[in-house]
């Protein structure tokens, strides 16, 4: 089968939670190490903690002794040292990269947008989340933040010729479906609307390569290396 164009050429490579196959999910390291291995994004969870910091970690529970605390009732000097600020991220690996963040907190998007635009990183941000509407009502703040509307084919009720027209007159540049959900005419459709296409969860070679062949403009793996391997090789 041909390759469908992509809107981004080449895609965007996101390291999911940095290289987390390889280093422990989340951290400074597993980050770094994701763009050691030439990934052109990286991918996390943000939260706001207690003191109003943008941290980064999937589940957002921390274990205190016996308890489990949610990361909104935890100041920052008091998580895990385990655990980075969103300041961290970038003083640790700059900015040279996308940074996509699912908004695990919708509390947090004021200050996440905040970081980025002090580190110089806005215009390279994707915040991502389930709620369509929540993302429309971020548009006027997050300026040049790009914003991503992260849910499943089956969710599009109303089907995904109107969720194409209503991500476009909301301003949301991009829907991220599970690699499984995508197809070369779903592309094909959400680009007539100017929206670009992410596919998360690609952990296979064959899974990437699928998602490539169909015009995608980005994906999501854990395989850092297999990821790379698959976007060069399109690439040729």
């Amino acid at each position: 089968m041909a390759r469908l164009p992509s809107l981004l050429d080449p895609p965007i490579a996101f390291a999911h939670r940095g290289a987390s196959s390889a280093a422990p999910a989340n951290t400074l390291e597993s980050f770094r190490l994701g763009l050691r291995l030439g990934a052109t994004g990286l991918e996390s969870d943000v939260w706001l903690t207690a003191d109003g910091v943008p941290v980064l970690d999937h589940d957002g529970v921390v274990r205190d002794r016996l308890r489990r605390r949610h990361i909104s009732s935890v100041a920052r000097r008091d998580l895990p040292a385990h655990i980075p600020a969103l300041a961290e991220l970038y003083a640790a690996c700059g900015t040279d990269y996308e940074l996509s963040l699912d908004l695990k907190d919708p509390a947090a998007a004021t200050a996440t947008l905040a970081v980025a635009r002090d580190a110089g990183a806005a215009g390279r941000l994707w915040l991502c989340h389930p709620d369509r509407e929540l993302l429309a009502s971020l548009r006027p703040e997050a300026g040049e933040t790009h914003l991503v509307h992260s849910t499943r084919l089956r969710r599009a009720s109303q089907g995904p010729e109107r969720l194409a027209a209503q991500l476009a007159g909301d301003g949301i540049d991009a829907v991220n479906f599970h690699r499984s959900d995508w197809s070369g005419g779903l592309t094909t459709l959400f680009h007539r609307f100017g929206r670009l296409c992410f596919g998360w969860d690609a952990q296979h070679t064959r899974m990437l390569y699928e998602l490539l062949d169909m015009g995608i403009d980005a994906v999501y793996s854990d395989h850092v290396d297999r990821m790379m391997e698959a976007v060069r090789a399109r690439a040729g």
